[in-house]
């Protein structure tokens, strides 16, 4: 079943469709990566296919029917001239160095230009194994396949970078975890699937010819204004950290914990990358956890802004060789940019909150008004999206206070932050309902809440039934919104819903 209803165009299934992809990865020495082939599929059959963002990309796809589709994005028919390559990188996960990790179930089918005049990734997840895979099948579950299509997308409809899903598609066969689940491809879209990791894989080697090649490669496809600078390493790291800065900021802003910030999953690009044993949070508690594998709290929503830094210190280690001749002095520029992220990342975040809470001005204590709130719903424990979807009304009406205070178990502390911030309204121009308009546009209604996405992967798995599953993606896709007819996507979970932890499906 696709997203949309197929274009006549899409089910006119001509004999010899063509599908243009461009490879400048491949391009690079054959270390960079290892030429793979997809995995056989016995029976693709299309699941989901996001046709805005074919069009988006420009994609040319007027050949294909729903047969085509299942069989190009499951790598079963690639266009000519396709070769395939999985990606190798390293990456500190969990802390811990592993010096060879890649692409073990993905495999970059190539790029294409999109209608921005951008180049865009287009990879295959759950294509097989690679030489990456180690011991793993090289294969997704159909459920974190699902997850993966409905938090990205999710995450670009809430206006965060982000990679994009442009299709999902059932194998056929089974992928054997704690038991046999279905398998399924995801067909990943991103700006770069480059990652800190990539670097630290020639740093580790030694390859400073390899790197050099990685980061030009890099400054000329996502970066080419840096050409100009006195030093373009130097000013890639600026870039990266900025990015990373701002996309953290962005996370916290709206609840999101992305549970595995290793180096092999930190971006280049600035884009959310791999959504494992990711989550929304409902109650807002700055220690909250889900992923399975973080034991430690790692990666804990109040420590995503540090694991980032920490991670582009890994990121600036690895460029040393390219930053300057002398290495005490590559060290003190690079420990210099570093130095930044936290101011870059505590600016970022600020001006999120405050947009958050109707207010487009920069006053004096607009920080400790926003840090008491959320101490104020820490204790509280007021669901995160509602608390702030639930504010908007009280910023056009004092009659809508009592259904935030209902929100809190806590509610006595509310009543003089509600005197404070009202009083700092009155620094904004426009009147209540306008301030309201704009905080909606910016405190969403739905977001991909985990009972949810675990009762559409239950439904798909168990039973075949993917009803719950789009009607939850179609949702998504206008989290601004609050139509009565999905009002049960914008409620927390009740209890005996509630999902304590994810899990990555590898």
């Amino acid at each position: 079943m696709v997203e949309t209803t197929p274009s006549a165009a899409l089910q006119s299934g001509a004999s010899q469709p063509e599908l243009r992809l461009d490879n400048s990865y491949a391009q690079l020495p054959d270390r960079f990566f290892a030429r793979c082939r997809p995995a056989p599929a016995s029976a693709p059959t299309l699941i989901r296919f996001n046709e805005p963002l074919a069009d988006e990309l420009g994609l040319d796809l007027r050949g294909y029917d729903e047969t085509g589709l299942a069989a190009l994005f499951s790598g079963q028919a690639l266009p000519e001239g396709v070769e395939p390559v999985a990606m190798a990188y390293a990456g500190h996960q969990f802390g811990n160095f592993v010096p060879q990790l890649g692409d073990g179930r993905a495999l970059l089918l190539g790029e294409v230009t999109d209608r921005q005049g951008v180049r865009r990734d287009i990879q295959l997840k759950g294509a097989g194994r690679t030489p990456f895979s180690r011991h793993g099948d090289g294969l997704a579950p159909l459920g974190p396949v699902l997850r993966e299509h409905l938090v990205s997308e999710a995450m670009h409809a809430l206006g965060v970078p982000t990679t994009r899903s442009l299709a999902v598609v059932l194998t056929g066969d089974d992928a054997f975890r704690e038991r046999p689940v279905p398998a399924a491809v995801l067909t990943r879209v991103a700006r770069s699937h480059v990652r800190v990791g990539t670097f630290e894989y020639f740093a580790v080697r030694g390859d400073h010819e390899g790197l050099r090649l990685l980061a030009d490669y890099v400054i000329d496809r996502h970066y080419p204004h840096l050409r100009s600078a006195s030093n373009p390493c130097l000013a890639l790291l600026e870039q990266v950290c900025d990015r990373q800065a701002a996309l953290v900021a962005q996370w916290l802003s709206l609840g999101f914990i992305h549970g595995v910030m290793n180096t092999d999953n930190l971006s280049i690009a600035g884009e959310t990358l791999d959504y494992g044993p990711c989550a929304f949070m409902d109650a807002y508690n700055p220690r909250t956890v889900f992923s399975f594998v973080d034991q430690t709290g790692r990666y804990a929503y109040e420590n995503q802004p540090a694991m980032a830094q920490w991670g582009l210190a890994r990121f600036a280690e690895s460029l040393l060789p390219l930053l300057a001749d002398d290495e005490e002095r590559a060290v003190s520029e690079a420990q210099a940019v570093l130095e930044g992220f936290m101011p870059a990342y505590r600016a970022y975040w600020l001006r999120a909150m405050r947009a958050k809470l109707g207010l487009c001005r920069e006053c004096d204590g607009d920080d400790a008004l926003v840090d008491d709130l959320l101490e104020i719903m820490s204790r509280g424990r007021a669901d995160f999206t509602l608390f702030f979807r639930h504010l908007c009304d009280a910023a056009e009406s004092t009659g809508a206070d009592d259904g935030l205070r209902s929100l809190l178990q806590a509610p006595e502390a509310l009543d003089d932050w509600l005197a404070r911030w009202r009083r700092r309204l009155e620094a904004e121009s426009g009147p209540g309902r306008a301030i309201a308009e704009r905080m909606r546009v910016v405190n969403p209604a739905v977001i991909p809440r985990t009972h949810a996405i675990e009762n559409a992967i239950r439904d798909a798995e168990d039973r075949g039934d993917f009803a719950a599953f789009h009607r939850l993606a179609d949702a998504l896709a206008r989290p601004f919104d609050a139509p009565p007819e999905e009002a049960d996507y914008a409620r927390p979970p009740q209890p005996h819903e509630r999902v304590p932890q994810t899990f990555c499906g590898t």
